[in-house]
């Protein structure tokens, strides 16, 4: 059956949400098993270089928060003083 002829079916019928549903999560299913899926290896090496790369992002962050904290609050009030 095309597609169309899917459309219009579903169309006609009273239950068109529920086929519609239906043709929705066999399209999704056959969509799925296209999917090229990592090795375990890969996805252990990218779920390493993305924690890694987040705690070095994080710190990079902290730090330049604190020196920016030094510097505007700490060096502002230094200077009023």
């Amino acid at each position: 059956m095309t597609d169309t002829q899917l459309e219009a079916q579903v169309a006609q019928s009273d239950g068109g949400k529920v086929a519609g549903a239906r043709d929705f999560l066999v399209s999704t299913r056959g969509e799925m098993d296209k999917v090229s899926w990592p090795s375990r290896d890969e996805l252990t090496k990218a779920t390493r270089a993305v924690l890694i790369g987040s705690l070095v992002i994080g710190v990079v962050i902290g730090l330049v928060d604190k020196v920016l904290t030094l510097i505007l609050v700490d060096g502002v009030a230094a200077i009023a003083r």
